[in-house]
């Protein structure tokens, strides 16, 4: 760290039970150090982070086993200058010849690629990566539920992603690292994260299917090589499923070839291993996936906020089906008010907003307009009127509102376009409401709870006051809503919102 172009105000090393002279060492080398009882990476680089000097406001992870670069403060700080940021992750190199260790690297190098393209991500690795620290704190840190260095990192930045908080990938923030020097090690270290993962997918199980680092073509290799061994089996007594298993191997050949290009260009001498190392990471993960399943540890975790995944595919059902019913049954109120509106006031008949989705992701939402043109530059204007606390924008007499306007309002026929937007999967039909993004940019930490689950047409607020209720009644609602989500309760929603809509409380 003494060679760092931007030294840090100070560097801790935690010792986790260690048994050799790690301590001895450190504290030779002049560097602040915390000890405990042996209870895992995760307590550990909780410990550092909380014995940190209390006016550091970033704080940077690096493992035992790495050595950051000249820059990799700089690098990795850097992208705070957007106060919006609050986690940035590395990258890996290493300086090793074994052919593993060049295909580790060449791995890594595939998903970096992915990062690098996004302009926000949800995956962070603690071997390079870096916090802003009150956020760190206000959210417990890495769970300790991981005992063993595995996916405990990577489940604390999902946990903030879906809160919508905004991470973000620095691949010049580099450390040099020794990776897995053969097909054991490698095979090894692949199993213990698919074992760990599974944990995780239970109360995460919405990255089953994706996550900013994780390549598509990986996960579809796991699925393959399983049917392939499936439909094998099959095969040995009905000569037929060969057929299928020969597919399958076909489809898991053609996803690897991207991967086996791009070694082709960077590192040729290491090519021949491309076919062994897709077979190998694929069982390695499908195996501890299923032995996590089956087998799960004996430490219990409480489940977050959030849908299972039977939850959200019958959850979605029910949204393409309502809201395409729902646009054929109001094409004639669509049609009778957008004639209204172009004769009450100029402008178009559709407004589209940015608002914030399932986990902080923007998207535009469609309503009847109800202002007249150009209202929204008006808003700094009209921003004393607001009748709330807090990071809530409501006006009960708001100038800005048309006389067509205040009717369609009055029966929340403005919200009738959006029925497109949960067509689309933006949104649903119940759900809490969607804010827009500068006033979710002011909530904090409890707050952004909120973004957890898809926004709705509907939810519990609208049937429980509407616009009368200040952002800690809303909050308390949708809370009970998303910490305790069940079909039944969608459904009671849904057949209480007609009433709550024919009773105008709280529409503003």
């Amino acid at each position: 760290m003494g060679r760092q172009t931007l030294p840090p105000d100070e560097v801790i090393v935690v010792d986790d039970g260690s048994v050799d002279s790690t301590v001895e060492v450190a504290r030779q080398a002049g560097v602040k150090v915390v000890s405990q009882a042996h209870s895992g990476p995760a307590a550990a680089r909780n410990l550092g982070a909380r014995s940190a000097h209390a006016q550091a406001d970033l704080i940077l992870f690096t493992d035992s086993d790495c050595e950051p670069g000249p820059d990799w403060v700089r690098f990795l700080s850097q992208p705070f200058a957007d106060e919006k940021v609050v986690g940035v992750k590395g990258t890996y190199l290493t300086r090793q010849r074994e052919w593993a260790a060049r295909l580790v690297q060449q791995e890594y190098e595939a998903k970096y690629e992915r990062m690098s393209r996004q302009a926000s991500i949800d995956f962070i690795d603690t071997y390079s990566a870096a916090y802003r620290r009150d956020i760190f704190l206000k959210n417990g840190g890495f769970d300790a539920a991981f005992p063993v260095p595995s996916v405990e990192d990577q489940e604390f930045s999902f946990r903030l992603s879906r809160k919508g908080y905004r991470l973000v990938f620095a691949r010049e923030a580099c450390v040099y690292h020794h990776h897995d020097r053969s097909l054991h090690e490698y095979i090894k270290r692949k199993y213990g994260i698919g074992y760990w993962k599974a944990f995780m997918l239970g109360w995460l199980p919405e990255k089953t299917f994706s996550d900013s680092h994780t390549l598509p073509s990986q996960r579809w290799q796991i699925l393959l090589l399983g049917l392939v061994i499936l439909f094998t089996a099959l095969g040995i007594a009905w000569p037929d499923f060969f057929w299928i298993a020969s597919s399958c191997l076909l489809l898991f050949i053609v996803t690897g070839v991207p991967f086996l290009l791009q070694v082709w260009r960077r590192d040729r001498g290491v090519v021949w291993a491309v076919p062994v190392m897709l077979v190998c990471r694929a069982a390695a993960l499908g195996c501890g996936l299923a032995a996590g399943f089956l087998f799960p540890p004996s430490s219990r975790h409480k489940p977050s906020a959030g849908l299972l995944i039977s939850q959200r595919l019958v959850k979605r059902m029910m949204d393409v089906l309502g809201s395409a019913a729902g646009l054929v049954v109001s094409l004639p109120v669509l049609v009778i008010a957008s004639i209204a509106i172009k004769l009450d006031s100029p402008g178009p008949v559709f407004f589209l907003q940015e608002r914030c989705g399932e986990n902080g992701r923007p998207f535009r939402i469609v309503k009847l307009r109800t202002m007249r043109l150009n209202a929204e530059k008006e808003v700094q204007e009209v921003l004393d009127m607001n009748h709330l606390d807090g990071p809530v924008f409501k006006i009960k007499e708001d100038p800005r509102v048309t006389r067509v306007g205040r009717l369609l309002r009055r029966f929340s026929l403005d919200e009738i376009p959006q029925f497109w937007n949960v067509l689309r999967g933006e949104m649903s039909l119940v759900g809490p409401r969607p804010e827009e993004v500068w006033v979710v940019a002011r909530y904090d930490d409890l707050q952004r709870l909120r973004l957890l689950v898809k926004p709705g047409m509907t939810g519990p607020m609208q049937v429980s006051g509407r616009g009368d209720l200040d952002l800690a009644a809303r909050l308390e609602l949708e809370m009970d809503y998303i910490y305790h989500y069940s079909l039944r309760k969608d459904l009671d929603i849904l057949l209480r919102t007609p009433q709550a809509v024919l009773s105008a409380r709280g529409a503003y």
